[in-house]
Parts: C-alpha cells; structure tokens; sequence
C-alpha cells in the first residue's frame, strides 16, 4: 500500500517541505476546512503537529470537526497568515484526507510521544495522507504558486498581471 505521508512528501520534496514546516511552524494556530454532512464547508481552527513522518490533526471530543472528518474524511489546512497582512514567508495550504486514530495503545503511545506529554482522552487524533501542498509567495509583481502532488515532481506557476499569461516555470 502506498503512503502519500509527510515523510513521503519529505522524501520527495525535501526542500519545500521544510519550507512548509517552516511556515507552519511559526504560529500554534491553523485554519482547518471540512465538510459537513450536507457537503457545505466548515472552517474552524486548530493546532497542527508534524513528527514521527506524520501531519497530526488533533481536536476536542465531540467536536464538530471531528465528526465532519468522520464523515467524509476530505480536509484542507491553511497556515495562520500572521498578525499582519504582508505574509513575507507565503501562504501555505495543505489539503488531503484524515485517517482517525482509534487504537487505545496507539493513542497512548502519541500523547506519550507528544512534546507536551498531553492525554488524548477525550479527544480525537487524525493522521492524514496528503493529496496536494500548495505555497504562494509575492515576488516582485507576480505570484510564484509552488504545487506538490504524490508522484508529480513540483510544479511552480508565475503569475503576472493581467495583460501576461501564466508561466511556467
């Protein structure tokens, strides 16, 4: 079976990932986008940690993204763009699907692992398989859009105004 983890975006991309860890490493606090039952989007926020070749979402009981992901598992992260509007590191999205950790060991070996030693209970924990990693950076007067797919090499688009197509570079 194939992983699309973040070790193997790592592995493939290890230059941009650790830009995308990085970037979402500068602040606690994300923006997560799910589904609802009747397919209409939620977005709410949480905390992000990437360890152990993993991208780890984590949440309260009973959440109402928790039973968004259980229900359809389709996700998409956005870093937190920061106290102001200049972004100078890029804007940084995730989006794939969630896996639930539901074994009790497997639970108790995470909050063990985890760097606050925190108990997962009550609380869910999803492990995630990622479809596409996404970084937009401003440089000079265009957009530099950087994509990763599984088993794509990375794709980066050039942007300018609206009188040039798109580049590739």
């Amino acid at each position: 079976m194939t992983t699309n983890n973040w070790a193997a975006f790592e592995a493939a991309e290890p230059e941009f990932a650790a830009v995308v860890r990085e970037r979402f490493g500068l602040y606690p606090h994300h923006v997560l986008a799910t589904l609802r039952k009747d397919g209409s989007p939620r977005v709410s926020g949480l905390n992000v940690e990437i360890r152990g070749g993993e991208l780890w979402l984590g949440m309260m009981a009973g959440s109402l993204k928790a039973r968004d992901l259980r229900h359809d598992p389709r996700f998409a992260v956005h870093a937190n763009p920061g106290p102001d509007d200049t972004m100078p590191d890029g804007d940084v999205r995730i989006a794939g699907t969630a896996i639930e950790l539901t074994d009790p060991p497997e639970l108790h070996r995470f909050a063990e692992e985890s760097p606050e030693n925190a108990d997962p209970h009550p609380a869910h924990v999803f492990r995630t398989e990622l479809t596409e990693v996404v970084r937009t950076t401003l440089e000079a007067d265009h957009l530099v859009i950087t994509t990763w797919h599984p088993g794509t090499p990375l794709h980066t688009l050039h942007r300018g105004n609206d009188d040039e197509p798109p580049q590739e570079a």
